[in-house]
Order: C-alpha cells, then structure tokens, then sequence
C-alpha cells in the first residue's frame, strides 16, 4: 500500500520565498520562509514537483501582488482540526482591502454556527497556525483597538500585505 506523499515547490515573493505545498490537486499549505509553525503540518513523504495547482497559486500571488485582487481562488485544503478549519472558512470571507477583528471573527464564527461561542483567544490561536497564509487571509485580523498584533510571518510582512490592500494602518 503506496503511502500519502505530499508534493511541495518554492517560489519567489515580494515577501521572500514561499514554500507551497498540495495533495496534488489542492493546496495544503503556503509559508513565508521562516515564518513560526513554518512547514508544520507537512507529511514526512515529500517530493519537489511542479504540478498545475502551484502555477495556479503563482498566477493568484501574481495578481496580488501588482496590487489587484485575484478573481479566483485556487482549491484550498488546509490540514487542522473542524474547529480550526471553520475558523480558516471564515478567514477567506474576509474582504479583500478590509479588516476584522478577533472578537469580530469569534461573533461571525457563533453567528455561523448556531450559537457556538469561541473566545477571541480561541480564534487567535486558530489565525496564528493558518498553513496557508496569503491566500487564507490571516494577515487581515487585528486587535481590538485596530492593533496588529501578531502574525506568523513577522509584523512588518503582515504591515507589508495590508498597505498592499490598500488598508490605512494606525
């Protein structure tokens, strides 16, 4: 019985290589190099391989960063609990330009989900190990008081995807 592999490919940013990794079909993970949780949640078995979904990935970043949002999305499958891929689900909701906070993110997660109530630091947790950051838009969660606070990649690079939305920092 053949066991999983997982393919990965690097490619070059603005922000400085990102590693991309897939099932073969989706994208399973995204990192800035050196960023925390940093290719944590890959399979012991990879193999470096071009393959269609990361040139689809190449072509989104490419867009974004000239400054346009992509009108497409290419297929997501972040690795994690139920409750951290709900939290990814609503990441992805989150506009293009805009921000959100975490308690705002707690309210949207119990509004979607019948009531269930999650705390702010629950969901930061969630936001801080996204395997797919970029594309996932953690980078669009601040504080409260309109702070950013944390980010896996480094403050500067999550200031950096910000102002190239578009969106007035403090």
């Amino acid at each position: 019985m053949r066991e999983y592999m997982e393919y990965v490919h690097n490619i070059e940013s603005p922000l400085g290589t990102l590693a991309m990794a897939s099932d073969g079909e989706n994208i399973s993970g995204l990192w800035i190099e050196g960023q925390k949780y940093f290719k944590k949640t890959l399979e012991k078995d990879t193999l470096e391989q071009k393959l269609p979904v990361f040139e689809s990935v190449r072509k989104w970043l490419d867009i974004y960063f000239s400054g346009r949002e992509p009108d497409f999305l290419p297929p997501l499958m972040p690795k994690g609990s139920q409750f951290q891929k709900m939290i990814w689900d609503e990441l992805v909701k989150i506009p293009y330009g805009k921000t959100i906070s975490y308690g705002e993110l707690a309210e949207q997660y119990k509004f979607e989900n019948e009531g269930k109530h999650t705390s702010a630091r629950a969901v930061g947790g969630v936001v801080g190990r996204n395997p797919i950051s970029i594309l996932i838009p953690c980078h669009r969660v601040i504080g409260k008081n309109g702070s950013l606070t944390g980010y896996a990649g480094g403050i500067c690079k999550k200031q950096q995807l910000l102002r190239l939305e578009g969106v007035k920092l403090p």
